[in-house]
């Protein structure tokens, strides 16, 4: 009796940062999509997906991928929060093949994707602490809120799917080692250590994210997660081959 091939054929996942797509971007990003349908089998947008969080540029964005042909994953970063109108960005990505992901996850074929924008309040033991001030307490709440929003989606995957590879969506960084580059002064604006705790603890093999524009392209948590910094002008500044980075699941 012939045995079942029970091996996968590789998941090719693109995934970059920061577009900022503008008001006056219409016709910039259609080689884009149309390179990283051929070469790729999931795009992950990795937040920053608009200048400034204009309804406007979100159509741009969503009449450009009409171009891409395979699923398109995204989390919202705080450029998308800029003018409050993160409720109308919703309602014109609803129909178009991207899928916003924020404390929630999905399925393509053996790999689940869980998502969170993420937050602030720096790294390790410079972590910022729930004391003083209310506005300082509901800026640690924020993190916290994120990085158990993040915590239970990929609980879920696990009691869902769990023989499912995980990996992470955020724009936030969770590890102090891709945003390297950046002003040491802004590290805590940049991301939070609270998101690398459910990585380590759901055991994730990898996670993507952007925000740090001149931060460093890979790093890894204190279990050895694989953590990509994918923001557009981190990928140029390393001169990666592609417009986009490429990672085989």
């Amino acid at each position: 009796m012939q045995e079942e091939n029970t091996e996968h054929k590789k998941l090719r996942i693109a995934a970059v940062g920061d577009i900022h797509v503008q008001e006056q971007d219409a016709g910039k990003w259609t080689d884009f999509f149309r390179q990283v349908s051929e070469e790729a089998d999931v795009l992950l947008l990795c937040g920053d997906l608009t200048d400034t969080g204009r309804e406007s540029e979100a159509e741009v964005l969503a009449e450009e991928l009409k171009a891409c042909s395979i699923p398109v994953l995204a989390v919202l970063g705080n450029h998308d929060y800029d003018h409050d109108q993160v409720k109308k960005l919703r309602k014109v990505f609803a129909p178009t093949n991207l899928k916003l992901l924020d404390g929630d996850f999905t399925v393509i074929e053996h790999v689940g994707f869980a998502g969170v924008k993420g937050f602030g309040g720096g790294f390790d033991r410079y972590m910022l602490g729930m004391f003083g001030e209310q506005l300082n307490k509901d800026f640690v709440q924020e993190a916290v809120t994120e990085a158990l929003k993040l915590d239970a989606a990929l609980s879920q995957i696990d009691s869902e799917h769990g023989d499912l590879k995980k990996i992470a969506l955020l724009h936030y960084s969770p590890i102090q080692a891709t945003i390297e580059g950046e002003p040491e002064a802004i590290h805590p604006f940049l991301g939070c250590s609270r998101l690398e705790e459910p990585l380590n603890r759901r055991n994730v093999l990898a996670a993507f994210h952007g925000h740090a524009h001149v931060g460093t392209l890979e790093g890894e948590t204190s279990t050895g997660v694989k953590v990509f910094n994918v923001s557009k002008p981190v990928l140029q500044k390393s001169d990666y081959e592609k417009p986009f980075f490429l990672f085989e699941v």
